[in-house]
């Protein structure tokens, strides 16, 4: 028997970072988000050998243990082992034997919630495998728990609950990790010109997203004013993003997405960058009405709202900065899981 998983990725919209504690405790988070076709893979291959071996294809990394309780957190693969550590712990209280394989279509640290997806991705070939009864939120929520706490991985609650319900969700975080998603039922053809309309660019460049998570949550610890006006902001944007979108008033999109930008970078250091900048100035100039970074900031994905026909000037124009573009579709479906044979 092989099980196989895959879960998307996801673009942050609008209203990132308020879903990161202690903000969404103190004021409640809200932000909208889609996930698009790039994904995590998992494959599970139980075996009879009484050996664990963690695969990571994609990073090159391959390890072999004796099936135990628990695995060491000693930073190899430790996503991968604190999954399996939490599954045994809750699950099966006894040893597994398996071989497990992963891949993500991006790479770690490019701000399409990477981690996230690929935990949910194998979360969800262990419930594949082992009859778990996990519905989307329980799935997320677990996803969420072995990241932050169980690993003490700095970030927030989108990037579980993008993935495992897929789709455009508008968002709400509050107090107790209490989280609602509400699916938004967009017509196809805002769907078409808005994939259309927009450009995923990667910058070339990585980033430890948890150091600037960790910079946002101190600021709202501390009581920075314009660090925690900045953050009301996105939240507001967030809102706006949803009306506009539902209400087919596409041309609003960069224009929010602009504003949204602009107080993102007001809520940490290290955001934005003078290559950040460069680009982004540059893909306005071209035509492009807004955009912004995917993620916590500093690297990695951006992606860019051209109306019209300005996509195609900026596109020749981004090739001096050494990046790629990527093709997307927006998805609907969040994490599933198949038998391969």
């Amino acid at each position: 028997m092989i099980i196989r998983s895959k879960s998307p990725l996801r673009i942050g919209l609008a209203g990132g970072g308020t879903d990161v504690s202690p903000y969404s405790e103190q004021f409640g988070g809200a932000i909208l988000n889609a996930t698009i076709s790039l994904y995590s893979y998992a494959t599970i291959e139980p075996t009879n050998d009484g050996k664990i071996v963690l695969h990571a294809i994609d990073r090159k990394e391959r390890y072999e243990f004796d099936a135990e309780l628990q695995l060491p957190i000693d930073g190899k693969l430790d996503l991968l082992k604190g999954i399996y550590n939490r599954v045994v712990k809750d699950y099966t209280q006894r040893p597994l034997s398996f071989h497990l394989s992963t891949y993500v279509d991006a790479p770690a640290g490019s701000g399409l919630g990477t981690s996230s997806s690929l935990v949910v991705a194998i979360l969800n070939a262990f419930r594949e495998w082992l009859n778990i009864p996990l519905g989307e939120y329980e799935l997320a929520h677990l996803a969420f728990e072995i990241e932050r706490k169980d690993l003490g991985q700095a970030g927030g609650k989108q990037d579980q609950y993008a993935a495992a319900f897929g789709g455009f969700n508008f968002m709400e975080f509050y107090s107790d990790d209490k989280v609602i998603v509400n699916p938004l039922r967009i017509k196809e053809y805002y769907l078409n010109e808005m994939q259309y309309c927009m450009l995923l660019y990667y910058t070339g460049t990585s980033r430890l997203s948890s150091k600037i998570i960790e910079m946002q949550a101190g600021n709202v610890s501390q009581k920075k004013e314009k660090s925690i006006e900045a953050m009301h902001k996105l939240k507001d944007q967030a809102v706006m993003m949803k009306e506009a979108i539902l209400r087919g008033n596409l041309g609003q999109i960069g224009e929010i997405l602009n504003y949204g930008w602009q107080f993102k970078k007001q809520t940490a250091d290290g955001i934005s960058n003078p290559m950040i900048d460069e680009i982004y100035e540059t893909a306005l100039k071209c035509g492009a009405t807004g955009g912004k970074i995917s993620g916590a900031g500093g690297g990695g994905f951006m992606f860019f709202y051209c109306p019209d026909f300005s996509r195609y000037e900026v596109i020749e124009r981004l090739h001096q900065f050494g990046g790629e573009f990527r093709r997307f579709q927006f998805t609907k479906q969040g994490a599933t899981a198949w038998l391969a044979k």
